[in-house]
């Protein structure tokens, strides 16, 4: 059986490649911006703030980090860590399933907190972990290795029936999920890992008292290839390569439930750009996260590309809304956006 870290190696090294990416879509090329001739908005009055949890921050981005149980990991977690610490965005560490198995493996996860001591980070498992209940113990564990702000819990059942090692047995994730909530004081949030989550699966997370739900729409990274692809899967099956339910197609599902419910949505799968972003909050996202295109600049250029992956993405949006008549994020709604007719 492949060692964890070897997995998680594996797991990093082939998302960023363009063959581990959805054949489909995430359904934001449906959309346009309405442009507006006459914004009557200075460039230099928009601001790029926006609040996640009470919180605010310098930008509308979640770095979706699925970094760390493995050697080299330390050092991607502490740039991420020191950037999210210089910029003020919130972080959320790959899963600590490792370090939990592993206790030497602590300090590829812990390190985040010893560079980013102010920022907003959370601790990170997968629903699996959770059947039957977790302990107390291990939950601090997770938490006090990284002072966490909130818990993510990932839900990665396509995954994990794609990966020749994976977990087969997923009865029992929801009252694991609810016993996590009541057992901890810090926020949960529950995202998929790129294959959507549908309005009927949001219900039952409200309903145990999940604060955040990430969509993590289909449409960027392919969890089922990412593992098809590893050399060590000799059984690869690539008929469910594009099994998932489109970012878009998630965001519109879930907002419709704002109307009985107060809880926050991210929207991530396919973020790649302040296009995306903007979009995505335009069709009722309150945030967005984003893994895959921090992982290729850190592993292409370190700090300096992610720096000016970031840069750039900070003036887009900038333009977008000044374009669109806006002065901050939280103006963003659907009358910014238009339908592509294709008939």
């Amino acid at each position: 059986m492949t060692d964890i870290r070897d997995r998680k190696k594996d797991h990093v090294d082939l998302t960023i490649t363009e063959g581990t990416q959805y054949d489909q879509t995430t359904g934001f090329e449906r959309f346009r911006f309405v442009h507006n001739a006459l914004p009557e908005v200075n460039f230099s009055e928009v601001s790029t703030e926006a609040t996640f949890l009470g919180q605010t921050f310098s930008f509308p981005l979640f770095i979706s980090s699925m970094t760390g149980g493995y050697a080299e990991a330390g050092s991607v977690n502490a740039i991420i860590a020191e950037f999210c610490e210089a910029e003020n965005l919130p972080f959320g560490l790959g899963s600590q399933r490792a370090m939990l198995e592993d206790e030497s493996l602590i300090d590829t996860f812990s390190i985040v907190r010893e560079k980013a001591p102010n920022a907003f980070i959370c601790s990170n498992i997968g629903g699996a972990q959770l059947i039957g209940g977790i302990d107390v113990k291990t939950i601090n564990l997770m938490v006090d290795s990284i002072k966490a702000n909130a818990i993510i819990v990932h839900l990665n059942p396509l995954q994990e029936l794609m990966q020749p090692e994976g977990d087969r047995n997923f009865k029992g994730i929801s009252d694991g999920i609810a016993k996590l909530v009541k057992d901890t004081e810090l926020p949960v949030i529950v995202k998929e890992t790129g294959a959507g989550i549908s309005e009927h699966t949001a219900r039952k997370l409200l309903n145990v008292g999940v604060e955040v739900i990430d969509v993590a729409g289909a449409g960027g990274t392919s969890w089922a290839k990412v593992e098809n692809f590893r050399s060590s899967n000799t059984a690869a099956n690539h008929n469910f390569d594009d099994w998932g339910i489109p970012t878009v197609a998630c965001i519109e599902a879930l907002s419709k439930l704002e109307w009985e419910r107060s809880f926050e949505i991210i929207a991530s799968g396919g973020i790649r750009s302040s296009f995306d972003i903007a979009k995505a909050l335009s069709l009722g996202a309150h945030f967005t996260a984003s893994a895959q295109p921090v992982i290729k600049a850190i592993k292409n250029g370190g700090y300096e590309a992610l720096e000016a992956l970031f840069r750039s993405w900070e003036q887009d949006m900038k333009s977008i809304l000044t374009l669109l008549g806006c002065t901050k994020i939280s103006e963003l709604n659907y009358s910014h956006i238009k339908q592509i007719d294709y008939s």
